[in-house]
């Protein structure tokens, strides 16, 4: 019994070194450290739903000084980049060494895990090249009138709710470009034929809505495993486990594919060009036959409806936040400066005049184009509030941090916290405030290498000009139809979420009226 003891002792003392030596593994390297919290290093927070991913991050860039950070998720040692030269160096001419994100993907068991966010090596590469042209200026040109026709609707069903609560109402305005943006994604990229305005319970917001405020503890822990612990996340598929809400995406997809196909029903939509790239195997230039149906037999096609689903589940996951989150902070943050709302409002003012379109109540593409002031205010609220509080690769070869010593070893995660590279007054005067005229051409009063909203290099955002249209055109529908009452100064607080976004805790609230 005693020697049963003994060895148990020594076992669980032996254990406890192990775990103290691992959790200062940094330490010994001389690398500057976070100080875990054992055994979620800085996951405790996380874990605890008290504070999201990227927050944390954001709090762990400012406690130090260094270029890198050693950090622990959970067991795993993942390096923290807090140098912007660096962290722009890592995604551009050095992206060999950091070609991949390191996040789960399963391409041959978990087909519907493998879209271009995941995929690594070689099959994001081929898979990349072949999508990058749906997102050409001819092809979102193509796609406008439905974006706009959303953005009609967007503005009818709000006047209809100022007419039934008075002047003054307060709006959670991003709930409303909630459901402009998935609206949009509905449309143009799963094809379908939807209005959440009138009809919020219709099929696709269901499921978005079911996505959105899931209580599934197996679903947030795979979530947050794809990111922190892939291991984990392919273990669960390959226990059965399967998200209800990308099937039941999949299955809406497959439905409104094969209608298509069968009754040759062409739209100018994102699904077009998905289905012409699963048909034929490439999606073609900016005329007007790259949006005509071409069909094979199915032992021929280029892509399954699975890894066209994994696409528009991305482009849906993506697209929908980003670009509801950007609009709403864009109005925002006009509503507390009323100069900038006015320099704003009449640049639309001039830009629908000299195009023809005042008291259209429409928009075009290349009047949408003519609003370079709005430009400005979409990239200072994506450098205040980037669609990605964080950004990740994993390192793919060793690599030697220029200026130091430590080489960093393959198959390392790298973190890069643009929420604090992008709020750091070392790279941004005045980062709290919102000044869109740093960007000015004559001014760049910024550090051009620290902003990087949407990623750099081959791996940056492959549908950021969508993503910007489909902003700009909320932006200028609100401000051509309403009056923003000036609201007074506050900085916004987030929420946990397990997503990798940044979510208002209280909502963002506005006051409107319609424009006189």
């Amino acid at each position: 019994m005693w020697a049963i003891l003994t060895l148990l002792t020594l076992a669980l003392g032996l254990l406890y070194q192990f775990v103290r030596r691992h959790y200062s593994s940094w330490q010994r390297l001389g690398v500057d450290e976070e100080t875990p919290k054992i055994p979620m290093g800085i996951l405790d927070t996380v874990m605890k739903q008290e504070m999201s991913l990227g927050m944390v991050l954001s709090d762990i860039y400012k406690r130090h000084q260094g270029k890198i950070v050693g950090i622990y998720m959970m067991n795993k040692r993942s390096i923290l980049v807090r140098d912007a030269q660096l962290a722009r160096q890592i995604m551009t001419s050095d992206f060999a060494s950091f070609h991949d994100r390191g996040v789960y993907v399963d391409e041959k068991n978990d087909p519907l895990s493998a879209n271009l966010f995941n995929l690594r090596g070689a099959s994001w590469r081929n898979l990349r090249k072949k999508i990058t042209p749906s997102f050409s200026s001819g092809k979102i040109k193509g796609m406008f009138g439905t974006i706009d026709d959303v953005g009609d609707k967007m503005v009818q069903h709000l006047k209809g709710v100022l007419e039934r609560a008075g002047a003054d109402n307060e709006i959670d305005i991003k709930e409303m470009m909630t459901t402009y943006a998935v609206d949009i994604i509905g449309s143009v990229i799963f094809g379908l034929e939807i209005d959440s305005f009138t009809n919020p319970n219709n099929e696709f917001r269901a499921i978005s809505n079911e996505e959105a405020r899931s209580k599934s503890l197996l679903l947030k822990i795979h979530n947050m495993a794809m990111f922190i612990c892939p291991p984990i996340a392919k273990l669960m598929n390959r226990l059965g486990f399967e998200s209800a809400i990308l099937t039941a995406l999949r299955d809406m997809m497959k439905r409104t594919i094969e209608f298509r196909e069968s009754n040759n029903v062409v739209r100018k939509d994102l699904l077009q060009l998905l289905i012409r790239l699963r048909n034929t195997g490439r999606i073609g230039e900016d005329d007007d036959e790259v949006w005509d149906m071409e069909t094979v037999q199915e032992e021929l096609k280029a892509m399954s409806i699975e890894k066209i689903a994994a696409q528009a589940f991305l482009f849906y996951v993506a697209g929908s936040e980003s670009t509801a989150a950007a609009a709403a902070f864009t109005l925002y943050e006009l509503a507390m400066y009323p100069e900038l709302l006015k320099e704003a409002r009449d640049e639309l003012d001039t830009v629908l005049q000299r195009h023809n379109l005042e008291g259209t109540g429409k928009l075009t593409y290349e009047a949408v184009h003519d609003l370079k002031f709005l430009d400005l205010c979409l990239k200072e609220t994506l450098r205040k509030y980037p669609g990605l509080p964080f950004l990740n690769r994993e390192c793919t070869e060793d690599y030697l941090v220029p200026g130091t010593r430590h080489t960093i070893t393959k198959g390392t995660p790298i973190l890069i916290s643009l929420f604090a590279i992008h709020r750091d007054p070392v790279y941004f005067p005045n980062p709290e405030g919102y000044d869109p005229h740093r960007f000015d051409a004559d001014k760049m009063n910024y550090d051009q290498a620290a902003y990087m909203p949407f990623g750099e290099g081959p791996r940056h955002c492959i549908a950021l000009r969508m993503g910007e249209v489909n902003t700009k055109v909320a932006v200028a529908k609100i401000l051509a139809n309403f009056d923003l009452v000036q609201a007074p100064h506050k900085e916004v607080e987030f929420r946990f979420d397990a997503a990798p976004v940044m979510v208002p805790k209280e909502g963002l609230k506005l006051r409107l009226n319609k424009r006189k």
